[in-house]
């Protein structure tokens, strides 16, 4: 948690009044702080034992995209079973996208389109879970909530809930099933951007949405002031007002993002692109691991049309941030995922759409030091089933895992001391590799 000005005041046993404003980055192991975290971590680099700089930023297209109608067209089918907004060619030889994402296809370069991803569970609380923590849990379709940790939760807990610079290590601009810390404890809980913010991070203030920026800029420039104010800076050790400063000096640059160019905002555009955009400052900054989720995917009916609203949404901010992170030199530290539950059925149904459909599924990546341009496995004829061997999620996990430089066999303990381990039989995609 993060806690500035503490409202309670309280006496030391030697009857001195002690300093209760400055709390910033609890690890709730040991009570360990960002300031003893900031002087942990500068030990640790002098020993070469620091935690790999990488991140990732999860696209999450929440409803189920369909798999044909994104990044598996197979315009040789028959028509029911085609792409209905056609095709586009990339810029890679062989490889074709849905008709609605021109732009992504001119940076397919920097893209892998994963068509053999796939898993058993259809319903959208179920497959959700599988896909955002590796696991399958049934219960998660009625309402069952999660019982293992999401990528992000786990990496808190592996890294700290805050990076050197102060930033969390795992934020959410919404909310997603399965991307909490289960039994790994609300110590590891995402800084939710979009919500109240309680759990990790608390500025005497709320977070508003994220469209609704001026209020967390507002909420920064009070901090300020009352630091300023109070004159209880002085006294602070280095690693303490380190801490402070990186809170309250940088962070409201971080999250502002109009100290982008206007050539970079238009670029990018609104709604979902100012997302991603300040997806990208975040994880410049620190951040270990940011969802968004942008929904609207359950598409059951007339998917043309729909694919036709959403698609070019997608396209452009994708299309963006890939091109952005590049000519930034973060196509090795940063992996963009972009995925949702499951795919749709391959046959197009009675009102113009596709139904849920895991055996096969969506999903693209972009970065992370893997090797891009390329389709990675195989889907058959139809788009119905992995025709290659499938790449399951505890394979994407495994991948992840290896990207933000965690071990494999990673465990940690349940509630009653059981040692679990965070894969269960995922291998990286060697593909990717």
């Amino acid at each position: 948690m993060l806690t500035l000005f503490s409202n309670r005041s309280h006496h030391a046993c030697d009857g001195t009044t002690r300093r209760d404003f400055l709390r910033v980055g609890a690890l709730g192991l040991g009570g360990l702080t960002l300031p003893n975290l900031l002087q942990a971590r500068a030990e640790a680099a002098k020993t070469g034992s620091l935690a790999k700089d990488t991140s990732v930023v999860w696209l999450w297209l929440g409803g189920g995209p369909t798999h044909v109608e994104t990044f598996d067209p197979k315009m040789d089918a028959p028509v029911e079973y085609r792409s209905t907004t056609g095709s586009v060619k990339t810029n890679v030889t062989g490889i074709e996208l849905g008709g609605t994402f021109e732009k992504m296809a001119a940076v397919a370069d920097k893209m892998a389109f994963v068509r053999s991803f796939a898993h058993s569970n259809s319903g959208h609380g179920g497959g959700t879970h599988w896909v955002m923590t590796g696991y399958n849990f049934v219960a998660a379709d009625n309402g069952g909530g999660a019982n293992k940790p999401g990528f992000g939760s786990i990496l808190a807990r592996y890294r700290g809930t805050n990076a050197p610079s102060g930033m969390p290590t795992y934020i959410r601009m919404s909310s997603i099933l399965g991307d909490g810390p289960a039994f790994l404890g609300r110590t590891y809980a995402p800084f939710d951007v979009a919500g109240k913010a309680r759990d990790n991070l608390s500025l005497r203030g709320t977070l508003d949405m994220l469209e609704d920026r001026k209020s967390l800029l507002k909420t920064f420039d009070t901090m300020n002031r009352e630091v300023d104010q109070s004159g209880l800076v002085a006294g602070l050790d280095g690693f303490e007002t380190q801490a402070l400063e990186l809170v309250v000096g940088k962070a409201k640059e971080i999250f502002d993002i109009t100290r982008e160019s206007p050539k970079t905002r238009e670029r990018y555009g609104k709604g979902l692109g100012e997302q991603l955009l300040l997806a990208r400052r975040l994880c410049e900054n620190g951040a270990g691991f940011v969802t968004l989720n942008y929904g609207g995917w359950d598409m059951h009916g007339q998917i043309a049309n729909a694919m036709k609203r959403s698609g070019p949404v997608v396209d452009n901010a994708v299309s963006a941030f890939v091109e952005d992170v590049a000519e930034r030199g973060l196509d090795k530290n940063i992996l963009l995922v972009i995925s949702g539950e499951f795919g749709r059925t391959p046959k197009i149904n009675n009102s113009a759409g596709r139904d849920h459909w895991a055996p096969l599924s969506t999903l693209a990546l972009a970065g992370g030091g893997l090797k891009m341009g390329q389709t990675v496995g195989e889907s058959t004829a139809k788009a119905e089933a992995p025709k290659s061997k499938p790449i399951s999620p505890q394979d994407l996990m495994a991948t992840i895992f290896h990207v933000l430089g965690m071990p494999q066999d990673l465990h940690f303990k349940d509630p009653t001391g059981r040692p679990v381990p965070m894969i269960n039989g995922g291998k990286v995609i060697s593909e990717l590799v």
